[in-house]
């Protein structure tokens, strides 16, 4: 008999099985259901369901499951295009309209949870989503192993683990990244190039990534190797020229060893141009092996025209883009704008920003490396006092330094992108002491995830 585990006067042990009803998502997009009080998580379980759960884990607040049996459906349930246990898919389960009002809705979460000043009476308007929420992911990261019967095999690893899930097809990678990858792999296994092996630290190709131009039609190809040489370099490279015509850029990464980074600190140039294209309304991007860049150019596109509406910059006013990266979102409104300023801590983002500057012929931009909290000061005393300020950090939300700047010098016009409505709430709590939130519009970038973005409009009090 399985030994039960106490907590309280809750019982509840890994294989037990009991009927559940579903109250609502939690952040992550599973279901939330309680079972004696206990807080039960059940991935793929819908709000309004009655399912059987098998529990998985348990923990002393809350407990993890899995759906056993569906005894009541919701009707916002549809039939996944996919049917992997990967991530990246973890709402396709859900019809996509259900999918829009749960992105508005873990916001509301978020704010609940942290309360910033006057959260309750906030303007989150309804989620813009996409005509088309398939095909859309312009970059594909698949890892590279060979499977029992040696056969090469690419994919993504199921959740908390590191058993490798062969994605021959992925309902939201663009068509061409998948075709790519399959026929790298194909080219690896008829080359009889090593592979990489985890338990034994050996062997060569680790990850495949590529990406896709939205505007070209092009591609670039990364193999990125455990090994300093790639195996069979030329034949490789030949047979990506002649089955490949679309990728016009082949790059190789070194990453060594053991590591959950995907990318090492060396990358070599094998073949054709070093860099892609990309554009957005009528800005030029260039994007090396390991630039970052929106994995959505169509939905980028819908997000900064938000941006761009919530700054409502005039032709006498300046902007500082904090968290500038390549430069996507001052670019985007430099137009707009009579000088765009921006800073980024990685020198390799603000060389290409410089470039895709110089590629959009906009003069009135200047990118310095370091940090906002940096910049922001000392531009303060050569005399360059922002009218508006952009904000588009990192999952982990704004450096308590930046946020203590914000509050200091307080610019007039302010905007905060956010990818993370946790540390967007959290930072909230501070920002409006001085700050008054005029709206949240919420952007669904990420289609069948649970991942969502916001548009911050403030405007400052007093």
């Amino acid at each position: 008999m399985r030994k039960k585990r106490t907590n309280g006067h809750t019982q509840m042990y890994v294989g037990q099985k009991f009927p559940l009803t579903i109250k609502r998502l939690g952040i992550n997009g599973e279901g939330i259901g309680y079972y004696k009080r206990k807080i039960v998580f059940v991935p793929q379980a819908l709000p309004g369901e009655i399912v059987t759960a098998k529990v998985t884990q348990v923990k002393k607040n809350y407990a993890q499951a899995q759906v056993n049996r569906i005894r009541q459906a919701s009707p916002d349930r549809v039939t996944p295009r996919d049917n992997y246990d990967v991530g990246g898919i973890e709402l396709a389960h859900l019809a996509y309209p259900a999918q829009l009002q749960f992105k508005r809705d873990v916001i509301k979460q978020a704010l609940a949870k942290f309360k910033p000043r006057a959260y309750e009476e906030y303007d989150i308007r309804p989620t813009l989503g996409m005509d088309e929420p398939y095909y859309y992911r312009n970059k594909a990261q698949f890892q590279v192993r060979r499977d029992a019967n040696g056969q090469v095999v690419a994919g993504l690893y199921r959740p908390n683990s590191h058993q490798l899930v062969d994605l021959p097809t992925f309902s939201t990678q663009r068509p061409l990244t998948m075709k790519i990858i399959r026929t790298v792999c194909s080219i690896i296994q008829s080359l009889g190039m090593s592979t990489y092996n985890e338990k034994t630290n050996k062997g060569a190709v680790k990850t495949i990534v590529v990406r896709e131009s939205f505007a070209t039609g092009q591609a670039q190809l990364v193999l990125v190797t455990n090994t300093k040489e790639l195996p069979q370099r030329e034949q490789f490279v030949a047979q990506v020229q002649s089955r490949l015509p679309e990728v016009v850029s082949l790059m190789h990464n070194i990453n060594p060893g053991r590591t959950s980074l995907v990318w090492g600190e060396e990358t070599k140039h094998l073949w054709g141009q070093e860099y892609i294209t990309e554009k957005l309304g009528q800005i030029t991007f260039r994007l090396s092996a390991r630039a970052f860049f929106q994995l959505n150019p169509a939905q980028t596109k819908v997000l900064y025209d938000e941006v761009k509406k919530a700054l409502e910059l005039a032709p006498n006013e300046t902007l500082i883009d904090a968290y500038c990266g390549v430069g996507t979102i001052g670019l985007y409104v430099a137009q707009d704008a009579k000088e765009v300023r921006g800073m980024d801590i990685i020198p390799e983002a603000i060389a290409d920003a410089r470039v895709n500057a110089r590629l959009s012929g906009l003069s009135n931009v200047q990118y310095e490396v370091g940090g906002a909290e940096k910049w922001i000061p000392q531009w303060n005393r050569l005399g360059f006092v922002p009218d508006a300020l952009v904000v588009d950090p990192p999952r982990t939300g704004l450096d308590q330094q930046l946020i203590e700047t914000i509050i200091k010098y307080r610019p007039r016009k302010f905007v905060y992108v956010s990818c993370n409505p946790s540390t967007l709430a959290r930072d909230l709590v501070q920002l409006t002491k001085v700050y008054d939130v005029e709206y949240i519009q919420s952007v669904d970038m990420f289609p069948q995830t649970a991942r969502c973005e916001a548009v911050v409009k403030f405007s400052l009090r007093g």
